[in-house]
């Protein structure tokens, strides 16, 4: 059990935590969630001892081991495995005692405790392990100064998992994993036999693998029972009963001051008011519950309209040194509206098949055509570090518009999600999050008809991947994704395609299909693919559901063009409203210009039939379009 006490941590000036308290009961599996910079990994830095707070107190059951992923990743020159086995410190030292002990007593406790702990079955487990994080059984025997940073976190991540802590603390565990190793540490996770807390902005890593979720907010720590979507639920219900107990409440203040203000100064009514001021003072003021959004995203539509197919790829083989191609006999096309994601593990090729689409590899043979004037964003997280530290937001995006308004450039950097008190602040000051929002707006500041997008989630917040996920649906462009996220996949994509195997290939099946392929192996999925299974045979695969979407959305593209056009100018015709009542609020307007009193009078009754007229246009367009929509499903 791990119990936080009345904890108050200050840093800077500037409070994390105030006075928090929660308790995760033994084996929970806790998901700590909040927006960036609510203090996440700080509480974890509290739980292990690294950092001391102010005041409160931190508790876990007496010898119980507390392991979190180490914050330098492995580099040294012994193998995977053995770096992993290194982590269970009581096997080692057991296994070390074991060759020089010379006590019979001992050598039969030695080997006793050895069994207890399941020693011998130790190198299966860590290989296990390994190979779920992605590493193949000879990456395995290789040392970890062979593998690149991220691939060493997982080294890492799975050294913590082998020790098999009482207290295991992730703290965004699937930043340097791909899809595939995402899924196996959800199952992972929820069969730990331990108590888990992790903090994760994954939905679905939420929903599927924690019994609870922790919320930091404003300093206080609050528990849910459930998985996130219950979380979400049971937050907006408070937030609802907050918001009536302050109307109620403010109501009451206000009808006691208005009492208090008009019998103050009478004699007759002096106790009365009295009272009231007591009661009043009493009767504190209640704080709504709210909860700050993050800032919308909004990405340029094409500049360019394009015929489909906007990119078409013919046996084409691709590679990074002549003669040995990562990919080869790519066949597929690419249309204008088309939503992409790739699936496949790391090193199987997606990036490499990113930048090939992206021109920033040539084709070592077959044939790529292109639509004239296809103009291609590329986004990938190792370009955070191109930005130019000493620059602002504002000035990054200033570079892109020599000679325009300074106001138009702060338009632009806000559509980019960043607030207006950062818009000045050093790139190298910018959270990861506002960074990677700063950059994506950046790739695609010309309108692009193309955007690539290489795990944009990493940094963001659960806010901010909606907002993402929102951006991206408006878009009316197509769309090449790679992600862990399965969330913004399932939200976004209208196509899987599966890097592996040297090659690039359509997926028929959906990611809870992929997910079996990942978990149970690919002879299941190979036979859920076939069919094989009781009614599969009869129902429209998912890619015949793809499609047809992506063409629904194509059919009603014109009239949901309509109904945007219909709100904006439902938009202005409020505002155009408002102008007028302001203006003829004037009291001394008719005294003063009659004429002009009667010429506003009239252009309001204008405005006001209008605005009827265009909001019936707009429920008959959208109810049009709903039918459209239901009918199509039903199809």
């Amino acid at each position: 059990m791990l119990v936080v006490q009345d904890l108050t941590f200050r840093i800077a000036g500037r409070t994390l935590l105030e006075e928090a308290s929660v308790v995760i009961p033994t084996g929970a599996k806790a998901g700590l969630v909040g927006r960036n910079g609510t203090g996440k990994s700080t509480l974890f830095k509290l739980i292990t001892g690294e950092w001391a707070a102010e005041s409160g107190s931190i508790g876990v059951p007496r010898a119980a081991k507390i392991g979190q992923v180490a914050q330098e990743a492995p580099g040294s020159a012994i193998s995977l495995l053995d770096f992993v086995l290194a982590a269970d410190k009581e096997r080692a030292s057991l296994l070390a005692e074991a060759e020089t002990a010379t006590d019979p007593a001992r050598i039969g406790e030695i080997h006793t405790r050895l069994s207890d702990i399941g020693a011998h079955s130790a190198e299966a487990r860590a290989a296990t392990i390994l190979s779920g994080l992605g590493f193949s059984h000879a990456a395995q025997a290789r040392p970890c100064s062979d593998f690149s940073g991220g691939w060493r976190m997982r080294v890492a991540l799975a050294a913590v998992l082998f020790a098999e802590p009482d207290l295991l603390l992730l703290d965004e565990p699937t930043n340097y994993l791909d899809l595939e190793g995402t899924l196996w540490l959800e199952d992972y996770v929820r069969r730990y036999p331990h108590t888990v807390v992790v903090i994760s902005h994954d939905r679905d890593m939420l929903n599927a693998a924690v019994d609870m979720i922790v919320h930091l907010d404003h300093g206080k720590l609050t528990a849910y029972r459930g998985t996130f979507d219950g979380f979400e639920r049971q937050r907006r219900e408070k937030m609802i009963l907050s918001q009536k107990m302050k109307d109620k409440v403010d109501a009451q203040r206000a009808h006691m001051q208005a009492f208090i203000d008009r019998f103050k100064a009478k004699a007759t009514k002096a106790r009365q008011a009295q009272s009231r001021m007591k009661a009043l003072a009493k009767l504190q003021p209640v704080d709504a519950l709210t909860e700050d959004a993050a800032l919308p995203l909004h990405f340029p539509q094409p500049v360019a309209k394009l015929s489909p197919p906007i990119l078409a790829l013919d046996d084409v083989a691709v590679g990074y040194e002549a003669g040995k191609p990562i990919l080869r006999q790519v066949t597929m096309r690419i249309d204008v509206d088309d939503r992409i994601a790739l699936l496949g593990s790391n090193g199987n090729g997606k990036s490499t098949f990113a930048k090939l689409i992206a021109e920033k590899l040539e084709p070592f043979s077959g044939r790529v055509q292109r639509a004239g004037k296809l103009s291609i964003a590329y986004f990938a997280q190792h370009q955070l570090d191109e930005l130019r530290p000493d620059e602002t937001p504002y000035q990054h995006v200033a570079r892109l518009v020599p000679g325009e308004p300074e106001a138009k450039a702060r338009s632009r950097v806000a559509q980019m999600g960043l607030s207006t008190s950062r818009m000045d602040t050093r790139a190298a000051d910018l959270s990861g999050g506002e960074k990677a929002r700063l950059l994506m707006g950046l790739a695609t500041f010309a309108g692009p008809n193309l955007r690539i997008l290489d795990e944009p989630t990493n940094h963001l917040d659960i806010d901010s991947r909606e907002a993402l996920i929102r951006a991206l649906n408006a878009y009316e462009g197509a769309v090449i994704l790679i992600s862990h996220d399965r969330h913004l996949v399932e939200a976004t994509a209208d196509r899987l395609m599966i890097v592996g195997d040297g090659t690039v290939r359509e997926y028929e099946g959906d990611l809870d299909d992929y997910r079996k392929l990942v978990l149970e192996g690919a002879s299941a999925a190979r036979a859920g693919d076939r069919g094989e299974d009781d009614g599969e045979a009869s129902r429209p695969s998912a890619l015949d559901r793809r499609r047809a979407a992506a063409a629904l959305r194509e059919q009603l593209a014109p009239l949901r063009k309509k109904i945007k056009d219909a709100e904006t100018r439902i938009e202005k015709l409020q505002k155009e409203l408002e102008r007028l009542d302001r203006d003829l609020s004037d009291p001394d307007l008719f005294t003063r210009d009659a004429a002009k009193g009667t010429k506003l009078m009239k252009a309001r009754s204008d405005a006001e039939k209008a605005l009827a007229e265009t909001e019936d246009l707009w429920l008959a367009l959208s109810t049009e379009h709903d039918e459209a929509e239901r009918a199509a499903l039903d199809a």
